[in-house]
């Protein structure tokens, strides 16, 4: 069980190896890749910015409640940073169970808690050269209403 944060492309390859186990009927796989669109608008590539600590703890939670809820073989995840072009993989989730309803919930109930939990941040830039920070609201205890803050959170 593992959850990372990296500024380093995901490698599919060592991800999907590090899922096999023979107890394990059933993989699923989530991979989230960078769209040229949103709300109508072209966007030409994203930035992710993220604590990278806290996101890693609190996505080792989520992959832990996830294993317990659907009685899991083993779960992976890793979340892009940086600077992504249109087309790249942004985040990417993977689970094996002796079942496929096990693994399918599993891996749904993983993104969607990412999604929902993490401190991640991102960025738009659009092709009119504006740039926008997304469905920045309160986690963790603070505020990333113009994006992420400068700092780490405190308290």
């Amino acid at each position: 069980m593992s959850f990372q944060i990296s500024s380093q492309p995901i490698d599919l390859a060592v991800l999907r190896n590090a899922l096999a186990h023979p107890h394990a009927g059933a993989c699923a796989t989530f991979e989230g890749w960078v769209r040229n669109h949103n709300d109508g608008r072209p966007v030409l590539s994203l930035e992710y910015e993220a604590y990278a600590g806290l996101a890693e703890k609190e996505g080792a939670r989520i992959l832990a409640e996830a294993c317990a809820k659907f009685d899991l073989v083993a779960a992976l995840a890793v979340h892009r940073t940086g600077h992504l072009q249109l087309g790249d993989l942004a985040v990417w989730v993977g689970v094996t169970a002796a079942h496929r309803d096990g693994a399918f919930g599993a891996c749904r109930y993983i993104i969607d808690e990412a999604k929902a939990r993490l401190p991640v941040w991102k960025k738009e830039h659009y092709a009119d050269g504006v740039s926008a920070w997304l469905n920045c609201a309160i986690r963790g205890g603070f505020s990333t209403a113009a994006g992420p803050p400068s700092g780490p959170p405190t308290g």
